[in-house]
């Protein structure tokens, strides 16, 4: 049995052109542009256009990837590190910068997270008061109160002066 493909080089279903819409077939490129387009942020209805399929139907075949969405982009970036290193130790220099760079990248993306997670911590630690609306509306009038007579003081003195 040969099989056909069509201009993008998939193969063309059994049933193609007749009545009723056929299966679609779940190739391993699909499945991998699946992975990087969910590693670069795409919802769903926006994958499922580039796939040009339903959103239903992009759950149906492709459930296993869109479970791993939040992994999708560490996977990403460390297959990138792993090819930049690779080349590195083959002595290509543009890798070496590339390398370079990425570490860097690295150790910032986790300074930043220390700093978040200590951040957290210190919210926890120090729960804020909750304030009402009634407290905050006297807060505010206290304060305008306080500016008002302020303000006043300073019109006096201004024309005690003259």
């Amino acid at each position: 049995m040969s099989t056909s493909f069509d201009l993008l080089g998939d193969p063309i279903p059994e049933g193609w052109g007749k009545r009723g819409r056929p299966p679609h077939l779940a190739t391993e490129k699909n499945r991998n542009k699946v992975m990087l387009l969910l590693a670069m942020g795409w919802s769903n209805a926006r994958i499922a256009n580039a796939l040009g399929i339903t959103q239903p139907t992009l759950r149906k075949n492709y459930f296993q990837q869109l479970r791993s969405r939040d992994l999708a982009r560490d996977r990403l970036e460390g297959a990138r590190l792993d090819l930049a290193w690779e080349l590195a130790k083959g002595g290509n220099v543009g890798a070496l910068r590339e390398f370079g760079k990425l570490m860097e990248r690295n150790d910032r993306m986790e300074i930043e997270r220390e700093l978040a997670s200590e951040s957290k911590k210190q919210e926890k630690a120090e729960p804020q008061e909750r304030i009402g609306k009634k407290v905050i509306d006297e807060r505010r009038a206290l304060d305008a109160d306080a500016d008002l007579m302020a303000e006043l003081e300073r019109e006096a003195s201004q024309n005690a002066h003259h």
